[in-house]
């Protein structure tokens, strides 16, 4: 596929690759705990998440989480404070779990019970390219029917299987799809 190596922006368009925006999108449906990680309900609020199951704490622990039992319930009990390493980790394990749990419900929101969900492409900002060199590109909309690889790519945080369900969809396009790998933003409400 020569589209997908173009030395995008090289005349000075802008805009960013597709698969960026969807997990951006994505990541706008799941509502993370709005108290930083810095203070103390914060801090409790996402170990609480990632510990009230078994399950739960099975995927923090897979997601990155390596503080022994002992060392989580005393942060829980405020007899200790994590290091700025652990409280990173322990962050990134929460994104992590929660994405992964918010997943499930994404997915039968986008799918619809097959109906899928209509997606808008708003071509690329060539205002800074000389006017020989840009191309006539509109707005244009395609109905994802199945959104299962996009969805497990974003919740497994891989850029590349995500990049590649992405192209996988807007193949559908037709002959235009490499025109929109590129894009100014998309929209679909989940």
């Amino acid at each position: 596929m020569p589209e997908r190596t173009i030395d995008f922006g090289k005349y000075g368009a802008r805009g960013a690759k597709g698969h960026e925006l969807v997990a951006r999108k994505l990541d706008s449906y799941v509502t993370y705990i709005a108290t930083p990680i810095t203070t103390d309900r914060g801090l409790a609020a996402r170990l609480h998440y990632l510990t009230r199951t078994a399950h739960a704490l099975a995927a923090a622990r897979a997601a990155g989480l390596s503080a022994t039992d002992r060392t989580i319930n005393a942060w829980l009990e405020e007899e200790r404070r994590p290091s700025k390493k652990n409280l990173a980790a322990i962050e990134d394990a929460y994104r992590t779990v929660r994405r992964d749990n918010v997943a499930r419900y994404l997915l039968a929101r986008l799918n619809r019970e097959g109906r899928g969900t209509r997606v808008e492409f708003h071509p690329l900002n060539q205002s800074q390219v000389n006017r020989p060199l840009q191309r006539v590109l509109g707005f244009r909309t395609l109905n994802v029917r199945n959104w299962d690889r996009i969805v497990e790519a974003w919740a497994a945080g891989d850029d590349r299987a995500l990049d590649d369900a992405w192209i996988d969809k807007i193949v559908d396009l037709g002959s235009q799809w490499g025109q929109y790998e590129y894009v100014t933003s998309i929209g679909f409400a989940a």
